[in-house]
């Protein structure tokens, strides 16, 4: 399988896909197209049809954009793995707040973009994002009292890769949190793979102006 991603330093939506493949040792070929340059969207477009990244190419060569559809296409080709939880009930709730989080917090994402080489601290703090602060912390308080932690349904599961990017925001722009969402969020940070993640992150040269600057 080949995952077409963006910078690791900005892609959110690239980040999520990426998790679940290295969480759970699927092999796969990493492809990265550096967002925001002349020829970005021709590039992406000879291998994603939504001319966006990510984009999972099959092995049968099927591509599958969308970072929620890759990790649904997954959990569904590799059974063995436990993606989402294995109890109904706590699957139907973990689907509801990946999915939340793939179609809400709108003035989060505005306001607190993702940049991992970044620090903003106590910028971005809009009535609106941090109205959206406050939804995630009280649903990683929930998922983590009613399932006992560490991660939010126990074991790492897709969830925690939805939310991961997330977790990035936080540390960049340093919103308030209560100490049980701090210490989650220093937890998903200090994971092997989103440790990876970062330190490619930081490694990465290609700068977008836009995304590096903060008034």
């Amino acid at each position: 399988m080949k995952l077409v991603i963006g910078d690791k330093n900005y892609s959110s939506w690239s980040m999520r896909p990426w998790l679940v493949l290295k969480h759970f040792g699927i092999p796969f070929e990493e492809r990265t197209i550096e967002l925001q340059e002349v020829d970005s969207k021709t590039s992406i477009l000879a291998l994603s049809p939504s001319g966006k990244v990510p984009c999972l190419i099959t092995d049968d060569n099927v591509p599958v954009w969308d970072s929620l559809a890759i990790c649904e296409t997954l959990a569904d080709q590799f059974p063995q793995h436990a993606m989402w939880p294995r109890d109904a009930a706590a699957r139907a709730q973990a689907r509801s707040v990946s999915a939340e989080m793939h179609s809400g917090f709108g003035a989060l994402r505005s306001a607190m973009w993702m940049n991992i080489r970044a620090s903003f601290p106590g910028k971005g703090s809009t009535p609106e994002a941090l109205a959206d602060v406050a939804r995630v912390d009280a649903l990683w308080c929930d998922c983590i009292e009613k399932h006992g932690g560490p991660f939010l349904f126990g074991e790492f599961s897709i969830a925690d890769a939805m939310y991961a990017p997330v977790v990035m925001r936080f540390n960049t722009w340093q919103p308030p949190l209560s100490e049980v969402a701090a210490t989650y969020a220093r937890r998903v940070t200090e994971q092997p793979d989103v440790r990876a993640w970062i330190d490619d992150a930081l490694r990465e040269t290609h700068r977008v102006p836009y995304y590096d600057a903060c008034a």
